[in-house]
């Protein structure tokens, strides 16, 4: 970095769909639950009082996302709701009719769905069908209805994100869930990115089951829940002492879910103006990056006339000519606080699993980049990626190029760099 280069005392932080800061709100619920002691299936007391402080917490989470509180079930996160509901589902389905061994999943979900369902094939007898998505990342319901159609009886169960974690496209979940249910399919979404971002109600929906994450919306991390509908029958993934509906046992962790309910409910109550505040903040973003980077990409629905068909505060844009990885070391160099939005095992980057099933090559999907607002987000943030990002580019495509080259030189020695 040229030494006359300024560091931002500050930083900038843009990723706010890994994790967002806590509410103050919901930090201060947390903090008073925490001083407190008492385990909620205790009998004295003190028990009782955190058994109250939970279903208090249970009432205010339903009441967030459109459902009855018995339908409510605690989990440590997001990836604890996914499998509970993709495992739960598929044996209960499966133990009721051994035909049904389909699980129809789209090719954009998240890893904590992608992996459990590839988990059921290699060990449980399960058949994955992948579903396809269209440029934008959208769902091919077309695709979707022949699957059902080719052989309903077969299928345990359809698994369809609400909106996606890389590319903030909203997904069809209204219509997904007509064409399943006109054949009593069960239909599970991972609505971790949605949730409080744009309007979800679990009933209106008529999923099977819903799963949502507290850190991403202002709560704490290590709190999650699982909606199950009253009327659909999951197999637990953990056993113990038979806690929620025997679902899911563990002693509940009261605080955090004291205040990842507190989060939920301040976070539903201001969405629609803070849902338009980011949607034009986020077009901000887009415009000033493609004046800064001309070649920038974004991918994903413009969403122009903020009709709900992006999450409002997801922008990700593909930057020819470098690795991912590597503009986002740039960027944090000069306090800027981005993410790849794709894998990286062992070290080793990978393309973006969401970008090549929407069409993109692999040189293309390896260089994303994703910013994400939040409810900390404001106009100088923004301004500050856009006055950074022009250094940022040209260094990583410099080094991307030298690495290509010198990638070319050893393979030419016959080493392996």
């Amino acid at each position: 970095m040229p030494a006359n280069t300024p560091l931002r005392l500050e930083p900038v932080y843009l990723d706010h769909a890994a994790t967002t800061p806590m509410s103050a709100a919901a930090l201060a619920v947390m903090t008073r639950e925490l001083a407190r002691t008492g385990n909620p299936s205790s009998l004295h007391g003190a028990g009782r009082r955190a058994h109250m402080a939970v279903e208090d917490a249970r009432e205010m989470l339903a009441g967030a996302a459109g459902a009855h509180s018995s339908e409510v079930i605690f989990t440590s996160g997001g990836t604890e709701a996914d499998n509970l509901a993709v495992k739960g589902l598929y044996w209960a389905r499966n133990a009721a009719d051994p035909r049904r061994r389909r699980i129809l999943c789209s090719t954009v979900e998240h890893h904590a769905v992608l992996d459990t369902v590839e988990w059921l094939e290699a060990h449980q007898g399960a058949e994955a069908v992948w579903i396809p998505v269209d440029a934008e990342g959208r769902l091919d319901l077309e695709a979707l209805g022949a699957e059902i159609g080719r052989d309903p009886e077969s299928v345990a169960l359809v698994t369809v994100m609400w909106a996606n974690n890389e590319v903030g496209t909203v997904q069809p979940i209204a219509e997904a869930v007509a064409l399943a249910s006109a054949h009593g399919i069960p239909v599970h979404s991972d609505a971790v990115q949605a949730f409080t971002s744009v309007p979800v109600d679990f009933a209106a929906a008529g999923l099977s089951t819903m799963a949502v994450s507290g850190h991403k919306i202002g709560g704490p991390v290590g709190i999650g829940a699982l909606f199950v509908r009253r009327d659909v029958a999951l197999v637990p993934v953990q056993h113990g002492g038979g806690h929620e509906r025997a679902l899911r046992s563990g002693t509940l962790n009261t605080a955090a879910a004291a205040a990842f309910a507190r989060a939920a409910h301040d976070a539903v109550a201001a969405l629609p103006a803070e849902s338009e505040r980011l949607a034009a903040l986020r077009d901000r973003l887009v415009a000033g990056v493609v004046r800064a980077v001309p070649e920038a990409v974004l991918n994903g629905p413009a969403d122009a006339d903020h009709a709900g068909t992006r999450l409002p505060g997801n922008a990700h844009f593909t930057f020819p000519g470098c690795e991912g990885d590597s503009l986002l070391f740039m960027l944090d160099m000069l306090g800027i606080a981005s993410s790849t939005g794709s894998a990286c095992t062992a070290g080793v980057p990978r393309p973006s699993h969401v970008l090549l099933a929407m069409g993109r090559d692999e040189e293309t999907a390896r260089g994303s980049q994703r910013f994400t607002l939040g409810h900390t987000s404001a106009g100088s943030d923004v301004d500050a990626l856009v006055a950074a990002l022009p250094e940022a580019y040209a260094r990583a495509r410099k080094a991307g190029m030298a690495g290509h080259e010198s990638s070319i030189r050893t393979a030419g020695t016959g080493f392996i760099s």
